[in-house]
């Protein structure tokens, strides 16, 4: 019954609308809404798949300005037709971009991982950003979307002479790893968007809080955090790993209203 339910949860994919106030934002970026998606793990055992087609089909109907994934897309070499499915209805005015994870670069203890890295999103809206930035015009306001790839950027303090140029109004930072928030220089972004650590996956709730069993605790879990003027955006993401269930963990997709305070 328990594994019944795991496997329900990891295929019960929500849709989060959270306003994000921020006091740097200029007014022609006032209500600009951004999805967030994350933890795809196409290609492991399990409704990774599934949860992708669900999740991409919820930000469709929510017609997001900006779309961003920030990695772990899948597990294996033969997820890609998978995940490319999935990823073609990711469009959106401003485009939508992912980075790669630690997954992608078979860089972790994922028993059924095949040890291919990820080469690229041919074929999908989903421009893949590798150390670099692009600069979008939105009315009289330049934004800034910067991906970082771990392999550059692991899981520790990021250099900011490491960091690409990125010259706008407003920055946004994707980086797979929640971790580097903490970890930034000052003024290196606005907005960073991370996942990496599944909501816990696999979680005892108790009065108050809960007990996080797939991933190692840490201060970011997931949603919202502030620190120096700048917002830090935790996504549960979509896939599972090791095991195809989640509990107490429903995976998600989130579409951030950025707003002025």
């Amino acid at each position: 019954m328990a594994a019944g339910w795991g496997l329900y949860e990891a295929q019960w994919v929500r849709l989060r609308e959270v306003r994000v106030p921020t006091g740097r934002l200029p007014p022609a970026l006032d209500g600009l809404r951004v999805a967030h998606l994350s933890d795809l793990h196409v290609g492991a055992p399990g409704l990774n798949a599934r949860a992708l087609r669900r999740g991409a089909e919820l930000v469709r109907r929510a017609a997001p300005d900006l779309i961003c994934v920030t990695g772990d897309l899948r597990a294996r070499r033969a997820g890609d037709a998978a995940l490319r499915r999935g990823l073609g209805s990711l469009e959106a005015p401003l485009g939508a971009y992912a980075i790669l994870g630690n997954h992608d670069h078979a860089q972790g203890h994922d028993p059924f991982a095949d040890g291919q890295a990820v080469e690229g999103l041919d074929g999908t809206p989903v421009r893949l950003l590798r150390d670099e930035t692009v600069h979008l015009r939105v009315g009289d306001a330049r934004l800034a979307v910067t991906g970082l790839d771990p392999r550059t950027h692991p899981d520790r303090p990021v250099d900011r002479r490491t960091l690409p140029p990125a010259d706008g109004d407003y920055r946004v930072l994707l980086c797979h790893f929640p971790r580097a928030f903490e970890r930034l220089p000052p003024r290196a972004a606005d907005l960073v968007l991370a996942g990496h650590l599944h909501g816990g996956q696999i979680c005892l709730p108790y009065p108050g809080g809960k007990l996080r069993l797939s991933h190692r605790p840490g201060r970011y879990t997931e949603g919202l955090y502030g620190r120096e003027g700048a917002v830090l955006h935790v996504s549960r993401g979509l896939g599972t790993t090791f095991v195809p269930f989640r509990f107490a963990a429903r995976p998600e997709v989130t579409v951030l209203e950025l707003r002025t305070t």
